[in-house]
């Protein structure tokens, strides 16, 4: 996975990444800055993988802002970086914001 985060992070580094239409809604909806998805992505980890997601394979990163702000950022992994959708997890539907509870 790890491999996978290194890929995701060189892109957003190097500028060779984008937003879904649905990305940019959520980011201006819940307020939440490029800068605050950066930070994410550099120092956050891995929770959930989704090799047949139908944008292609994808990932779910979990991490928290500076200010300590839990967010959750869905990327695919190739062939370009695309930031599919960006939230604050619900504390009723995640386990420590890295674990889905049982249905």
């Amino acid at each position: 996975m790890s491999e996978h985060l290194d890929r995701i992070r060189e892109a957003l580094s190097s500028g060779l990444f984008r937003y879904s239409k649905h990305a940019v809604e959520q980011r201006v909806n819940r307020h939440i800055s490029h800068e605050e998805i950066e930070e994410i992505i550099s120092s956050g980890e891995i929770i959930e993988q989704y090799p047949h997601d139908k944008y292609g394979p994808s990932c779910l990163i979990f991490g928290k802002t500076k200010d300590d702000r839990p967010l959750h950022v869905q990327c695919t992994l190739s062939p370009i970086v695309v930031i599919i959708t960006v939230y604050e997890p619900d504390p009723l539907q995640w386990i420590n914001y890295k674990k889905r509870r049982n249905k």
